[in-house]
C-alpha cells in the first residue's frame, strides 16, 4: 500500500510532497516509510516499525488524513 501527497501553494513558495509505503523487513515485521520535503529536491526519510501489517495501514491511514487536513492533495 502506497501513498504519494503533493502541496503547491505558489503564493506561500510551497512545493511539497509526502511518501509513504508499507513494505515487510528482514524481521517479521512490517515497516512504515516516509519521504517527505521540497518537489525536486532528495527528502527526508523516516522508516517506524510495526508488529503486524495492519497496524502499519492504519498507521498509514492516520498519516494520510493528517496530510488531507493539512492542504495535501493525491499525486498523479
Amino acid at each position: 500500500m502506497d501513498a504519494d501527497f503533493i502541496r503547491i501553494e505558489p503564493e506561500r513558495n510551497s512545493f511539497r510532497f509526502y511518501r509513504a509505503a508499507i513494505w515487510p523487513d528482514f524481521f517479521g515485521r512490517v515497516s512504515l516509510i516516509r519521504e517527505w520535503g521540497r518537489l525536486g529536491q532528495p527528502g527526508t526519510l523516516r522508516v517506524d516499525s510495526y508488529a503486524s501489517a495492519e497496524e502499519a495501514r492504519a498507521a498509514l491511514d492516520r498519516l494520510a488524513r493528517s496530510k488531507r487536513r493539512r492542504g495535501y492533495r493525491q499525486a498523479g
